[in-house]
């Protein structure tokens, strides 16, 4: 029996984190590798590990990008023999037939690994997202919105959500079939939705969705996609739900060991946050945290946009951060401080005028992020660090040279702090906590930089 436990691909650097996060917390010892790991080095690993996870960028990635992307990516994981296979999206299921196609990304994945079925669990109810009868519920302040109607999702720069039901929305982008094990199926007998599984695949659906509401429906999903994985060789897609539904199982019944106790790592004395979220909660963070003491340096991604003046306003910024740094401030360098900041417009207008993709923005922004990083970093010899933002991690990571982590210790579900391995010694051992734009309270960067829940 192969002691890989379960292999998954991220669409996106902080899905990743909270995937593995979501692993390692209920004991399956797991590490994520960035970029595009070789063979040899996800084996040299494998030893010590029950999951391994690449964290991709295929989120921002048009259709044809990523038919570059993710079959070299899928056949790697899959011949390391695991019997679950996840390709992990974000827990709102932002997604476009043009940009991060989660149908797509389907399509390509029945080509590669040639699964026996496919299932989609997107439920996460410890980060308030909900699926009920197929629809999509997720918290906003202290209500729960359907996605095509939520303050933020509705809105989202590149892929706002205009219908809540994902099997309508996975619909346009991938024409396989799906069936939904809802919340009255749930609550069968074991023996009568083990059935009703084999039914829906032996009927000719490609996948199984799962509704999911509570702890509880993760744990009979857990349990049921087990007991299939030892007959059927499943391809998963969906949210964290996933590795949450799994390791809660493996957990209960012994499979994995105990996890270690996680506590407090303690403080540093400064931190630097590099943020490119829009997000009104991570403007918020930004905002408390401007009030205790940090020092908030806007970007002018206007001009990093542009690659004939990028280089200067990189160097504008190191000098103002690193300034404050020597002062024994802790430091925000932001792209936009919440989704109606000025420089958005700006930067828009600045696109337009260089004839530019729209699409490529973030990934444009988000790099030059990585590179003002990598010069603080090499300048000051700080040890901890945060990035807000899905795609701002995904692209300012590696600028890094970091080639794994591992979770040093949760702060937020969703947003841990992890360790980092990297061949560059001026990055190895590195601390990094990750956070999508809506994840975190309020006093989230002063978490990390204290290094405490």
């Amino acid at each position: 029996m192969n002691p890989l436990l379960l292999a998954f691909y991220g669409d996106d650097f902080t899905g990743s984190a909270d995937s593995m996060e979501a692993l390692t917390i209920n004991g399956v010892r797991t590490a994520l590798f960035l970029g595009h790991p070789t063979r040899e080095r996800l084996q040299e690993n494998l030893q010590n590990l029950d999951a391994v996870g690449i964290s991709g960028v295929s989120r921002t990635m048009t259709p044809a990008q990523m038919d570059e992307e993710l079959p070299p990516q899928l056949s790697l994981l899959d011949s390391l023999g695991a019997p679950l296979l996840h390709y992990k999206v974000c827990a709102t299921f932002d997604s476009s037939p043009a940009i991060g196609s989660i149908g797509h990304a389907a399509d390509i994945a029945f080509k590669v690994i040639a699964p026996s079925c496919g299932v989609l669990v997107q439920g996460v109810p410890i980060l308030g997202r909900y699926i009920v009868f197929g629809n999509h519920f997720t918290v906003y302040g202290d209500d729960r919105y359907r996605l095509d109607r939520h303050p933020v999702m509705s809105r989202h720069p590149i892929t706002p959500m205009d219908e809540g039901d994902l099997r309508i929305h996975f619909g346009r982008q991938s024409s396989k079939k799906l069936k939904l094990v809802d919340l009255v199926h749930l609550s069968e007998p074991d023996e009568a939705l083990s059935k009703r599984f084999d039914r829906y695949i032996d009927n000719g659906n490609d996948i199984v969705m799962f509704d999911t509401l509570d702890d509880d429906h993760l744990m009979r999903i857990g349990e049921l996609l087990h007991k299939k994985s030892a007959e059927h060789k499943i391809f998963a897609l969906g949210s964290s739900g996933f590795e949450y539904a799994m390791a809660r199982y493996w957990r209960r019944e012994g499979i994995v060991s105990e996890p270690r106790t996680f506590g407090p790592v303690g403080a540093e004395n400064q931190l630097i946050v590099m943020s490119g979220s829009a997000a009104a909660n991570t403007a918020e963070q930004i905002n408390y945290a401007v009030t205790q003491g940090f020092v908030s340096i806007p970007l002018h991604t206007d001009r990093l946009v542009n690659e004939k003046i990028a280089g200067e306003e990189r160097n504008r910024v190191s000098a103002i951060a690193l300034q404050a740094l020597t002062e024994g401030k802790s430091i925000i360098v932001s792209a936009t401080i919440g989704p109606d900041d000025p420089i958005i417009t700006r930067t828009r207008d600045a696109i337009g005028q260089l004839g530019m993709d729209p699409s490529e923005t973030g990934t444009r922004i988000a790099t030059q992020q990585g590179l003002i990083l990598r010069e603080l970093l090499g300048q000051t010899g700080i040890g901890r660090i945060c990035v807000a933002g899905g795609d701002t991690c995904s692209y300012s990571l590696r600028q890094l040279d970091i080639h794994s982590l591992k979770l040093r210790m949760p702060i937020a579900p969703a947003a841990p702090l992890c360790d980092t391995a990297s061949d560059n010694p001026a990055f190895d051992g590195l601390q990094v906590a990750s956070k999508g734009g809506q994840i975190g309270a309020p006093h989230y960067f002063l978490q990390v930089r204290d290094g405490r829940v």
